[in-house]
């Protein structure tokens, strides 16, 4: 029987369209079924059925292993270029100036960066490297690198991918809730974003390499997807892979393996069931061993800010931790505010025609104010590690140059110190190094060249966090008489630690911009490791959500799925309006009757007619126009795509053939055209409402559900459809947006 033969491209999905979840899940237990059943039948089938089951985790491993091995790459391509824009190493142009100096016998501990081997541009132009001449010559060298690699980087992505550009957060979650954007995680995207992505920080823009790589991991999962059928052809079943993918990014990008899962959990991940949680830890454990035994920072230490504070902190500094909370709320709310801004003025301007402009004046800015002040001259990874450390006796740094009063003390653990003029000239450079980054990742996060905002984000709270601390750390030294003071802070003792304030403001302001809670304090102590600090790290990263929220609800990767217009139903939003299903659906009291098939009495030509004629996803099909009672639903691809493989391959099949949506079909007279059963491509339990349920409900249904569309109906009969578009369109409405702002079906 030609009808219920398997038709190809039934089932499947056209781009910017929603997949429905409760159709691919029963797709998978039929499967699963039928495996299980087979398994009993022969040897053969229970191999079979043992590797299915093992399938995910291979294809975990997998992602892990090429996620681990890519990021790796990136990291060490990311600091030799970096370096380049300083200068070249003469033993081979491929070290950058740390690996540079390790084989240099005549490096001193004191001037550690300093050796033969290592030459400035300066030096190799116009041969000495002291004097105006060769500041300028340096200056004109860095600013000509940023302004290549940013060239290359927005060339690279307009011609041949431009869904590159960007952090990619905001597109995964919208994926993850269930929509398609073909191509979003294809192998261009993954080739064209992992290079882009190494010219983008090289060219020292205020961007960082931690969201894209979430991008990159989730592009590994996808095309490693298409090895297993299990995978290929079930898009619920990829969207867990690409869950536990998200969590291998940020475990690749932080070292941070536990953090990662958290925050796929609790950020990315919109069905996030038991076993994806699993195979998330273990994916992401592969991925984290992977880029330790490659080993790209060459201190054999997985985590990117490696810290040691010696002294433990006291009740009394919660008080600074929690201003600090506030300050990284504060930012947070105003940076999601003034970015959204700019990136509309953007989309709705002549700005958006000219994006290589826009991105080489931006670095041309950013590379012309950075070079003079030796905070923002360094990478932002280098800058956060300087401020979360903790000022040792062998430290040559300017914000360790303090008066040593007690130069016989032999330990590496130093009391409170009167800081020298260093400090002084090292927190004006800081200060005005927390304006430029203010300003510049505004403006930087959005344009067409891959961008991260944790890196940024986490500078300018490291800043705030370190000019707070030196001063305490002062007042506690000038007026450890005072009653704040009195009780723990003995003259002589070591006290306060800077670098804890930068680590703590640090994680105000990531959790500000982004709204994480969990998984932010776990990527921070798995960060640095300093474990005993997570009371200081969870006060201030509550404090910061509770501000930001207090201003705003969304944080910056809901406010940019709103901003593009991509149907997501956020879980976070409460609905709390006093509307019913017939307030929603369609049609309205003044549209044209709702457009329906009837279960027998339609030819292909009306149906193709039908088709033609209207551009919605799916028809419900009815018993007759008169009654109106539901029967089920059928997609329009599925429609067309059987429609046209009937006429190709059955026999007889003309405009004029009747389309059977019943079991049994009537007999015919032998003169009628042969008939068309379909049966096989309706759905013969859409989810239905009745027409007074309250909207509050139908909207957590297609939360909980994933649900593309519901049908409603009174006492049997059908009245209208609610698409996830209407409901968006309605909560826009009451929430005086808006409603034509949601762009996709």
């Amino acid at each position: 029987d030609f009808s219920n033969e398997p038709v190809p491209g039934v089932g499947t999905y056209e781009d910017f369209n929603t997949i429905d979840w409760v159709r691919e899940k029963s797709k998978d237990r039929d499967r699963h079924r039928e495996i299980a059943s087979k398994s009993k039948e022969s040897t053969w089938a229970l191999i079979q059925s043992v590797s299915d089951a093992f399938s995910g985790w291979l294809l975990m491993l997998l992602i892990g292993l090429m996620a681990g091995a890519l990021a790796g790459g990136i990291d060490i391509s990311a600091h030799w270029m970096t370096d380049l824009k300083d200068g070249v190493c003469l033993n081979g142009f491929w070290f950058n100036h740390e690996h540079c100096c390790w084989t240099s016998n005549e490096t001193t501990f004191m001037e550690r960066d300093k050796c033969p081997q290592w030459k400035s541009w300066a030096e190799l132009i116009i041969g000495h490297s002291e004097g105006a001449f060769a500041y300028i010559t340096n200056y004109l060298m860095y600013v000509s690198w940023a302004l290549l690699f940013a060239f290359l980087a927005v060339s690279l992505v307009r011609a041949f991918a431009p869904y590159a550009c960007g952090s990619g957060i905001s597109e995964i979650k919208t994926i993850l809730s269930g929509f398609i954007i073909r191509g979003y995680l294809g192998k261009w995207t993954l080739i064209i974003k992992t290079i882009t992505l190494v010219l983008a920080v090289s060219s020292g823009l205020s961007l960082g390499k931690e969201g894209p790589l979430v991008h990159v991991a989730c592009c590994c999962g996808n095309i490693l997807c298409h090895l297993f059928t299990k995978y290929r052809k079930n898009e619920a079943k990829r969207r867990e892979v690409l869950s536990a993918a998200a969590a291998v990014g940020v475990s690749v990008a932080f070292g941070a393996p536990i953090g990662g899962v958290l925050f796929s959990l609790e950020e990315v991940s919109y069905y996030f069931p038991l076993k994806t949680l699993w195979r998330s830890f273990f994916a992401a454990l592969v991925a984290a061993f992977t880029l330790r035994s490659i080993n790209p920072f060459g201190n054999s230490k997985l985590v990117l800010f490696y810290v040691e504070f010696h002294s433990p902190w006291h009740l009394l500094e919660l008080i600074p931790f929690i201003l600090l909370g506030i300050f990284g709320g504060l930012w947070g709310a105003f940076f999601i505010r003034t970015n959204i801004a700019w990136c509309r003025r953007r989309k709705t301007t002549k700005l958006g025609h000219y994006p290589v402009l826009e991105v080489l004046v931006v670095t041309a800015v950013t590379a012309i104010l950075a070079f003079p002040n030796d905070y923002t001259r360094i990478s932002t990874s280098e800058l956060i590690s300087e401020l979360f450390n903790d000022c040792g006796l062998l430290d040559s740094s300017k914000l360790c140059d303090y008066i040593n009063l007690n130069s016989s003390k032999s330990s590496n653990e130093l009391p409170d110190r009167p800081a020298n003029s260093n400090v002084y000239t090292a927190m004006w450079q800081l200060a005005l190094a927390l304006i430029f980054k203010v300003l510049i990742t505004i403006v930087t996060f959005g344009m067409k060249v891959p961008s991260g905002l944790f890196i940024p984000s986490m500078a300018v709270g490291a800043i705030t966090g370190r000019l707070l601390g030196v001063g305490m750390e002062q007042l506690a030294y000038y007026h450890h008489d005072w009653v704040i003071f009195k009780g723990w802070c003995t003259p002589g003792a070591d006290c306060i630690t800077p670098g804890l304030y930068a680590m703590v403001g640090a994680a105000a302001c990531l959790g500000g911009v982004t709204r994480m809670t969990v998984s932010l304090v776990v990527i921070m102590f798995e960060l640095t490791g300093g474990l005993e600090y997570i009371v200081p790290l969870m006060a201030a990263a509550m404090t910061s959500k509770w501000v930001a929220d207090a201003i705003g609800r969304e944080g910056i990767y809901e406010a940019h799925i709103r901003l593009n217009g991509y149907p997501f139903l956020e879980a976070k939003e409460e609905f709390g309006h006093k509307t019913l299903a017939m307030d929603v659906m369609r049609p309205r009291r003044s549209d044209p009757p709702l457009t329906v098939l009837t279960q027998d009495h339609m030819t292909v030509e009306d149906v193709e007619t039908l088709i033609s004629e209207t551009t919605y996803s799916g028809f419900p099909v009815v018993v007759s126009h008169e009654s109106q009672r539901l029967v089920g639903f059928v997609l329009r691809r599925d429609l067309v795509i059987s429609i046209e493989n009937a006429r190709k391959r059955q026999d007889g099949i003309v405009s004029t053939s009747h389309i059977y949506f019943t079991e049994y079909m009537p007999p015919q007279p032998s003169t009628s055209p042969a008939q068309l059963k379909l049966r096989s491509i309706m759905d013969l339990s859409p989810f239905t409402v009745t027409d007074h349920t309250p909207m509050e409900i139908v909207v957590d249904i297609f939360r909980k559900l994933g649900l593309r569309q519901c049908l409603v109906t009174h006492n049997g009969r059908l009245l209208g459809i609610i698409t996830k578009k209407d409901i968006l369109k309605h909560m826009a409405q009451m929430a005086n947006r808006d409603p034509d702002s949601i762009l996709f079906n």
